[in-house]
């Protein structure tokens, strides 16, 4: 191991396509409830909460990646965890007010899926949920809530698979003091 990899920074969750997926969905459910739940409903709170923890439970497990990867497993298991009861949330809405939920041979939901493949940027999302149904609101979520969460099962296969292979922190520590003290640098520390 070199002295220079030890540590190596992470955490630069704002590139990662679950984070930017997870702030669609955070976008797009805000502007759901407003539109379509009324206000002081205890659902809408409990929505935009779970689509907030999703977001930010990326943003934080990502960021505590560089010293801990325990802490980064569990909170994208959190942000999973979240996006599924939000999702929950998109199907009993549908499911109560007589919409569909589109099934998977819908050329409606294959036109979908693709979209929301295409379309990263909740800016995108926030153009176009004017010209948008209830019903296609939702289904829209649901697809990127599940986009979101086969990204969060990568990157937790990812991070086991990196815990595996390099051990935790307290073994990357021994691992960087070690290569320092074969280094030349160490060498030198001695006549100072």
């Amino acid at each position: 191991m070199s002295i220079n990899g030890f540590l190596p920074q992470r955490g630069n969750f704002r590139e990662l396509i679950a984070f930017q997926k997870s702030e669609c969905i955070y976008d797009i459910t805000v502007l759901f409830t407003r539109q379509y739940l009324q206000k002081g409903d205890r659902t809408v709170d409990q929505m935009i909460q779970a689509a907030r923890s999703g977001k930010q439970n990326i943003a934080e497990g990502c960021s505590a990646s560089t010293t801990s990867r325990e802490t980064e497993i569990k909170l994208l298991n959190v942000a999973k965890a979240s996006l599924q009861e939000l999702l929950l949330d998109y199907e009993d809405y549908l499911r109560i007010n007589d919409f569909v939920q589109w099934s998977k041979d819908n050329p409606r939901l294959v036109k979908l899926r693709i979209l929301c493949t295409q379309h990263n940027d909740s800016a995108y999302y926030r153009g176009i949920f004017e010209k948008c149904t209830p019903e296609m609101v939702c289904n829209l979520a649901i697809t990127l809530i599940h986009q979101t969460d086969v990204f969060l099962r990568k990157l937790i296969d990812r991070a086991k698979d990196d815990f595996l292979k390099n051990g935790g922190i307290r073994e990357q520590m021994t691992r960087g003091r070690i290569a320092y003290r074969n280094s030349d640098n160490s060498k030198l520390d001695q006549y100072d």
